[in-house]
C-alpha cells in the first residue's frame, strides 16, 4: 500500500509539472480550435464557448483532472470557469489536453453558467486528432496522442442538449476504463 501511495504521488507531481509546461494562453488555444477542421465552424454558429488551455489528468486506480478556463458569449469574455473530475476504475498515467465547449444558444450558456454544472451521462466529446482514433464521454474516455493540431478525425459535429465539446491531447499517456464525470463552476467577471 505504501508503494501505491508513493507511485500515486509521483504521478501527481509529473502531471503538475506537465501542466505547467503545457499551459497556453487563451488566444493560442482558441486559435488551435479555430484552425482545426472539426471545431472551426462552431465559432461562427455558436452563442458562446468555454475554453480550457490545459487540463491535467493523472491516475493510478483513483484519478483526477482539473483545469481553469474562460467563458465567452458572442466573442466577449464574461467570466471564469473551473473543471474538476474524479474517477475510479482501471487507470494508469498522466495526460494534458485542451478543451472547448460550444453553447448553441443562450439557454445552453445560461445552464452552464448557472452555478455548478455537470455533464450528463450522454454527453460526448470529439477528440481532435490526426489519424488516431479517440473518443470521450463523461462516463469514460480514451484518447490517442494528437498527431497535428490542425487535422481532425471526428465522428459527429452536432450539439447534444445545446452543447458540443472538443479536445486536443497535448501530451502524456493514459490507460483507463473508468466511470468519470466532469463538473464545472463559473464566476462572472
Amino acid at each position: 500500500m505504501k508503494l501505491l501511495k508513493q507511485l500515486y504521488l509521483a504521478l501527481c507531481l509529473v502531471a503538475l509539472s506537465t501542466t505547467a509546461v503545457l499551459a497556453d494562453d487563451y488566444s493560442d488555444t482558441i486559435k488551435v480550435f479555430k484552425d482545426a477542421g472539426a471545431s472551426e465552424s462552431f465559432f461562427a454558429h455558436s452563442y458562446g464557448y468555454a475554453v480550457f488551455p490545459t487540463i491535467g489528468k493523472v491516475g493510478f486506480v483513483v484519478g483526477g483532472a482539473g483545469g481553469e478556463g474562460r467563458v465567452y458569449a458572442r466573442d466577449r469574455y464574461t467570466g471564469d470557469t473551473t473543471m474538476s473530475q474524479l474517477s475510479i476504475g482501471f487507470k494508469l498515467g498522466a495526460q494534458g489536453f485542451s478543451q472547448i465547449i460550444f453553447f448553441e444558444d443562450k439557454r445552453a450558456l445560461d445552464e452552464f453558467t448557472s452555478g455548478n454544472f455537470e455533464f450528463s451521462a450522454d454527453a460526448s466529446v470529439v477528440a481532435i486528432t490526426a489519424g488516431a482514433n479517440a473518443s470521450a464521454a463523461s462516463t469514460g474516455n480514451s484518447a490517442g496522442t494528437s498527431g497535428g493540431k490542425n487535422n481532425a478525425n471526428t465522428v459527429s459535429n452536432t450539439y447534444n442538449k445545446g452543447m458540443m465539446t472538443f479536445t486536443v491531447v497535448k501530451g502524456g499517456l493514459m490507460y483507463e476504463a473508468v466511470l468519470a464525470g466532469q463538473k464545472f463552476s463559473y464566476t462572472a467577471k
